[in-house]
């Protein structure tokens, strides 16, 4: 069984690289009961399609669909149509607006900051709106919801990414000036958790996880830092669990985690990414553990014929929820056991024992390779201007070549 494997990308070029690299190396041939499956890696493109048309692809690592209609509409048609294994369910797309997922993670009890929702400073184009607003909008003074809140807070749009529109409010002045900047877009107001220890985020592709020791406040190429230790394991593990379940509810695959750390309390902030940053100006050190497990689980989903689960398993969440018997962290292990066996967690890790045991070693050796060095210094030269290409081609190689070393000495792993 030949597997191709699609890319549906916008303008990334780092990654798609990466893992086009790293698949060629690997060459995968593996036989699965009398099955034996090799993979190629295709990038996509758009084009007008028969919705009755057979797609050539068994799983496809979609990056655009969240806001290009064309393609979404393709890859709803394959997973309803062709059983197309799509590492994000796009019946959820609506769901990445950071609205619904709060909503969800509320309901199942999690410790989400207080958060509000309130209208739009500019109205919608529409002709109909004035007789509505007239007839039932009722007048709000926005501070009293800021008061409710509590300051400081954060303004942020429900559909943002990448930070866009983030800012921390401080008093009513600020407030209105913000809100007034907002436009159109439909804004959050969230309470700020104030004197967290530490923000972490995760980024997860399938049943693995990074944990990464994130800073919002440095520059994007120094916002991971590569720190080891920086969580407990208790509540490394917790951090775990929250993502998991996270992208277990919402049929997610490729998703990354935003949480504070406080004491011994886990906050969820930020867990609804379509398009999660994987960029290696970004993710450095912990670019080439990114790219080896996306292909892991690439091939594990194709070459065991995993099924697309497009659909949602809502209300056995709820009813954990809804257990009185149950304290917080009895909840966490109960929706850590749904969100495992929804990942088929114990047999992915044998699947990978027996035939991906190598992944690894063979990115070690590409990362070290004169292949990946083009792909540092095209990167660099695309990313930055001219003025600061030699610092930072030294700065990613140095990174890259610390990951290399950390893990023929064994001194890092994924969490």
């Amino acid at each position: 069984m030949e597997h191709v494997i699609g890319m549906l990308l916008g303008t990334e070029e780092d990654w798609p690289s990466a893992f086009e690299g790293l698949m060629r190396r690997l060459d995968p041939k593996i036989a699965v009961g009398t099955d034996k499956h090799s993979f190629s890696v295709e990038r996509m493109t758009i084009e007008p399609f028969n919705l009755r048309a057979k797609p050539r692809y068994s799983l496809v690592i979609d990056r655009l669909a969240h806001w290009y209609y064309n393609p979404r509409e393709w890859v709803k048609k394959a997973a309803i149509m062709d059983g197309v294994y799509l590492l994000n369910n796009p019946f959820t797309f609506q769901s990445m607006e950071k609205h619904t997922a709060y909503c969800a993670m509320m309901r199942l009890g999690l410790k989400v900051p207080e958060t509000w929702m309130v209208p739009q400073k500019q109205p919608p184009e529409n002709e109909r709106f004035p007789y509505t607003a007239r007839k039932y909008n009722r007048p709000f003074r926005l501070e009293d919801i800021a008061h409710e809140v509590g300051y400081p807070l954060y303004m942020k749009p429900f559909d943002g990414g990448a930070w866009v529109g983030v800012t921390r409010i401080t008093d009513d002045t600020d407030l209105h000036a913000r809100y007034d900047e907002s436009g159109d877009r439909l804004m959050h107001l969230q309470a700020s958790l104030e004197n967290f220890d530490v923000f972490a985020r995760s980024l997860s592709i399938g049943p693995e996880t990074m944990v990464m020791h994130f800073d919002p406040d440095r520059p994007m190429h120094d916002r991971y830092q590569v720190d080891h230790e920086f969580l407990t394991p208790e509540l490394g593990d917790e951090v775990i669990t929250i993502g998991r379940l996270v992208n277990a509810f919402f049929r997610w695959e490729f998703n990354s985690c935003e949480t504070l750390v406080k004491g011994a309390e886990v906050y969820p902030i930020d867990y609804a990414n379509a398009c999660p940053d994987i960029s290696l100006t970004s993710l450095h050190y912990y670019f080439p553990w990114a790219i080896s497990a996306l292909a892991r689980w690439s091939i594990f989903c194709a070459a065991t014929q995993r099924p697309m689960r497009i659909d949602q398993d809502i209300a056995t969440y709820n009813a954990i929820a809804d257990d009185a018997t149950l304290d917080y962290e009895a909840k966490l292990s109960a929706y850590r056991r749904l969100a495992d066996g929804y990942f088929e967690l114990e047999r992915y890790r044998e699947f990978c024992a027996e035939h991906l045991s190598h992944v690894d070693q063979v990115m070690v050796e590409f990362v070290e390779s004169d292949e990946f060095d083009r792909l540092i210094v095209d990167t660099v030269t695309s990313t930055f201007p001219a003025h600061e290409q030699e610092r930072f081609i030294a700065h990613y190689r140095g990174s890259l070549a610390a990951w290399a070393r950390d893990q023929r000495t064994g001194v890092a792993g994924p969490r």
